[in-house]
């Protein structure tokens, strides 16, 4: 298997619902034909065609790549998932948030749904990477 590359570049494209749900199938299998992927698919399942595809256009994208075994091919992540989503997100603090984290969290903090439990457990998450970056010198 061809190893995952590092970084997306600035430009990549973000994925659409059907691209994201195959990747999603990819990133938890690490590999797969296309009729492996139509098994991950709750009912109904979409058509062999829709999800070949999606698959031609995710490598188009450079999302993916493939090892060919005669006239049929299995597919690779060339992206990893934590990669996409740093990047998914750093276009959701630029595009909503001015490019500000702390406004982001206020955002999110101030909301009702989330609870005194869970802002504590964000305050520890927190207060642990203070603490690391203390320890090792970055500011």
């Amino acid at each position: 298997m061809t190893p995952i590359k590092n970084q997306l570049s600035p430009k990549s494209p973000e994925l659409t619902r059907a691209e994201e749900e195959i990747m999603q199938i990819l990133w938890k299998k690490g590999k797969g034909f296309v009729n492996d992927l139509l098994e991950q698919f709750a009912e109904p399942k979409p058509a062999y065609n829709t999800v070949s595809t999606i698959v031609r256009i995710l490598e188009k994208k450079g999302f993916i790549g493939h090892n060919a075994f005669g006239k049929t091919h299995e597919y690779y992540p060339l992206i990893s998932k934590e990669e996409y989503t740093r990047q998914f997100m750093g276009n959701v603090v630029q595009g909503y948030f001015d490019n500000s984290l702390r406004k982001m969290v206020s955002f999110f903090t101030g909301d009702d749904k989330v609870s005194m439990k869970e802002m504590e457990e964000i305050r520890k998450i927190i207060d642990k990477q203070i603490e690391q970056k203390k320890a090792s010198g970055n500011d």
